[in-house]
């Protein structure tokens, strides 16, 4: 791969400064903001951190625009809008998850929140292996690519999408550590007839973050064919990451109602995994092969998430409405039948 392909060199102080910040935000908000917080997260406070996330992302693609151009700055955002379109399919897992441990609602903040900071570290970890190899090898791009188009072919056909299989960090910590049977309040820490073992709220942080590396596996292939740039690469995630504990409780049955988000994510992902191999294919000059602009790359992932979306809440609505009408209906009959039965009037007028 030619060395322009990774034309951004971020100094080392500015990942620092990244690092940092990021790391600073979700501290603050686990540790100071909700501290010993035991209210259940309604839909206002989720609308109003969700807004706060979604204005740090902005910020700080306006910030890469500033900086390093417009190209970067598009690069950035599109990685970011598509891991967060990616990220709903998370939410579903979450949901399993938070319901098979029957964490309380007033924990579900913090056990969120503690879960993707380990995601973050897990997912940061991938994307500089990921790195390194597009770097080196540039075939890399053409396992991307047909991994993310047999992802996308998995997403229309469907799966089983309720079970949550335990992965081997989950299992070893739950046979390694001592952990209490009940929930006490945010603590992950508690100690039994002056013995110290972890409770189940632990548990439950471990099998969120870890969980998390499996929707890495499309994810990052997905982004690094918008953007070879480590830096915007883990920012995007990491944007997007932040804000998914409150899309979580923003969204609710909201989720449920995008009937067709998956088959528009596919489409997504099939997309990216032909841009990935065409790409490899123009690295190793093949004429006809040509590589995808970052403008149409955005068009699809904006055009496509537009379309799905209407297209879903329009087949709620229409479902709605005919499952109103028979039951209004049935009511009503069931209605008339009981008051003709009921009414003196009504036999008098039948004997007639």
């Amino acid at each position: 791969m030619p060395p322009e392909a990774f034309a951004v060199h971020v100094a080392p102080w500015v990942w620092a400064l990244t690092l940092i910040g990021i790391l600073t935000v979700i501290i603050f908000d686990l540790l100071v903001i909700h501290r010993g917080d035991t209210r259940e997260f309604t839909t206002r406070r989720a609308a109003f951190w969700s807004t706060v996330y979604i204005g740090l992302a902005v910020l700080f693609g306006l910030g890469v625009w500033a900086f390093s151009g417009g190209r970067y700055a598009a690069e950035y955002f599109g990685g970011f809008v598509t891991e967060k379109s990616l990220s709903v399919d998370n939410l579903f897992v979450f949901m399993v998850i938070l319901t098979r441990f029957a964490v309380p609602k007033h924990a579900q903040h913090t056990v969120l929140m503690a879960g993707i900071l380990i995601a973050l570290v897990l997912r940061g970890l991938f994307i500089a292996a990921g790195a390194a190899a597009l770097n080196a090898f540039t075939w890399v791009f053409v396992i991307f690519g047909v991994f993310l188009i047999w992802t996308a072919i998995g997403l229309v056909r469907g799966g089983d999408d309720d079970e949550v299989k335990e992965n081997f960090l989950l299992r070893w910590v739950k046979r390694a550590l001592p952990t209490s049977d009940d929930y006490e309040g945010n603590k992950i820490i508690t100690r039994r007839d002056g013995r110290r073992m972890v409770t189940p709220l632990f548990v439950v942080i471990i099998a969120i973050g870890s969980t998390d590396v499996m929707f890495a596996l499309d994810s990052i292939p997905a982004i690094f064919g918008l953007t070879t740039e480590p830096y915007l690469v883990f920012t995007a995630n990491a944007f997007a990451l932040m804000g998914l504990v409150q899309l979580y409780f923003l969204l609710g049955g909201l989720a449920e109602k995008l009937v067709y988000l998956s088959h528009g994510l596919a489409f997504i992902l099939g997309f990216i995994g032909v841009k990935l191999i065409l790409h490899a294919l123009h690295e190793y000059g093949v004429s006809w092969a040509p590589d995808v602009p970052i403008w149409l790359s955005l068009s699809v992932i904006a055009g496509t998430l537009v379309a799905t979306t209407v297209a879903s809440l329009a087949v709620g609505r229409r479902d709605g409405a005919g499952a109103a009408t028979p039951a209004k209906t049935q009511e009503a009959a069931a209605a008339g039948a009981g008051g003709d039965e009921d009414d003196p009037r009504a036999l008098e007028s039948r004997e007639v």
